[in-house]
């Protein structure tokens, strides 16, 4: 748990103290955090993962309006799933095939399979830009393949 919680939260708390400074002194700058889909409905056999993705979304939300008056823009992107090493064993078996952890994931979520890393970057890109995204502060973007946006029904 403590090693989960330094990971994602203090890895975004530490780097922030350290480049608002100059963000401030410059009047502008943009903080984009990496929240999860995990913050939003916490998952099983992953709770310390949740919570500290939760504490990301609320740190920045929490940011963009304590820096809202020095030209900093805070935002959050959430994954939906992606197939990683450090998931894999959880989503396939040893032979390929999918686990029913798997089924109930792409079940759960409308477009039926999962986010492709390289998907994040229109959001990334998008919220870091001071043009396209100048009045953009507080948010935390989905881009999950619609998981979020199901229901179940």
């Amino acid at each position: 748990m403590d090693f989960v919680f330094k990971l994602n939260f203090q890895g975004a708390l530490l780097p922030t103290q350290a480049f608002a400074r100059d963000m401030v002194e410059r009047g502008s700058g943009c903080i984009l955090n990496i929240s999860s889909m995990n913050a939003y409905t916490p998952l099983t056999k992953i709770p310390a993962y949740s919570g500290a993705k939760a504490a990301i979304s609320n740190f920045t939300q929490w940011l963009a309006t304590y820096f809202a008056g020095t030209g900093i823009r805070c935002n959050a992107i959430a994954p939906g799933f992606l197939v990683s090493n450090q998931n894999r064993k959880l989503l396939f078996n040893e032979d390929g095939t999918p686990t029913p952890r798997t089924a109930k994931i792409l079940a759960g979520t409308p477009m039926g399979r999962f986010v492709e890393s390289s998907e994040l970057l229109g959001g990334v890109f998008f919220l870091c830009d001071d043009r396209a995204a100048s009045a953009i502060t507080g948010v935390v973007l989905p881009i999950d393949a619609g998981f979020a946006a199901y229901s179940g029904v």
